[in-house]
């Protein structure tokens, strides 16, 4: 009998604990891990060309520096917006690096500056998921952000058109679509939502913010919750929005804001969970993701999303046992 997890894995930048970022052989791993949602962060290149990256800039995770050293800006950096799309994959991509000093973000992951890795079109990148759930029967979801869209703006563009127009393109044009839209820019999400006639789900991210963790900004929440509400269908807050620490010790509780989002009918899909770099009031990785079961949350991103799915698969499995042992021993 297949085993039904309560909440569900956003694969963050794909499987990026073991291989780097938004690569396709990532975005593979994550999805024969189980994950249920594949993150791809877009940005534009020179030519308009929807392309799969973290940031708007190249030189912290490709040989970009080494490739094209004329090409910085002003400020040292390299933007992709001032490459073709096919000069961004012609590229070698990387485990993510400090682009001053070289080093890896995370030193015990996979090595920076080794291996023949790309950055992917988002349009490659569908199609490697819609292939992907063809030949498994898998329906495996995406999940775009919309980076620096003010960026964008700012250089002439307009990125939210283009990655829609993208997604219509592959058929993604519905509210029962599996795609979620996400973004940090609240007026830009709004937009999405009444300007462009965006019918998809949309999620709006937060960092943490005093408004969502405060006890005594209870009415405050609220409003801003309600407001989210009029034009998006979740939030994706920060893990430090979302638990307090025991007075106790003991696993840290859920502060309100998973309970007032579900009470103004939006979905909660906090990030990042690393098994690296999981934050210190927890013990351990795995009470994580036991407090996230006991918080309500709907899904979560990871970087380790073979171990997410894992530890929630166990959770349900436990708690599907306790209610059937209640269940018989009831008079």
């Amino acid at each position: 009998m297949a085993r039904v997890r309560q909440v569900q894995v956003i694969a963050h930048r794909g499987a990026s604990g073991y291989l780097p970022e938004h690569t396709l052989e990532a975005k593979a791993m994550a999805y024969a891990m189980g994950a249920d949602y594949l993150e791809q962060d877009v940005v534009l290149s020179k030519d308009n060309i929807p392309v799969v990256l973290h940031d708007i800039h190249l030189d912290t995770v490709t040989d970009v520096a080494e490739r094209f050293p004329d090409r910085k800006r002003s400020d040292g950096r390299f933007y992709a917006i001032d490459f073709l799309a096919e000069e961004i994959q012609s590229l070698r991509a990387s485990e993510r690096f400090h682009h001053k000093t070289g080093k890896a973000i995370f030193s015990g992951r996979f090595p920076p500056h080794t291996g023949t890795f790309q950055v992917p079109t988002l349009a490659d990148e569908i199609e490697l998921i819609q292939g992907l759930n063809k030949s498994t029967g898998r329906n495996v979801a995406i999940y775009p952000e919309l980076k620096q869209p003010e960026f964008h703006h700012e250089e002439g563009r307009d990125l939210s058109k283009v990655v829609l127009d993208e997604l219509a393109r592959f058929g993604y044009t519905s509210k029962s679509s599996p795609v979620i839209v996400q973004c940090f820019d609240e007026m830009e999400l709004r937009r999405v939502r009444e300007d462009l006639n965006c019918e998809l789900t949309l999620v709006q991210l937060f960092s943490a913010a005093k408004w969502m963790t405060q006890r005594d900004a209870v009415d405050e929440r609220r409003k801003r919750l309600a407001v989210v509400a009029e034009y998006a269908d979740g939030i994706g807050p920060s893990i430090d929005a979302i638990f307090l620490e025991d007075p106790l010790g003991g696993v840290p509780i859920s502060s309100s804001l998973v309970v007032d989002a579900h009470a103004a009918d939006l979905i909660v899909h906090p990030w990042t969970f690393r098994a690296d770099a999981f934050p210190s009031m927890f013990q351990s990785f795995a009470q994580l993701h036991q407090a996230a079961v006991l918080a309500g949350i709907d899904g979560v991103f990871s970087d380790f999303p073979d171990q997410s799915v894992m530890y929630f698969e166990n959770l349900a499995a436990e708690k599907g046992r306790c209610t059937r042992m209640a269940e018989a021993t009831a008079p």
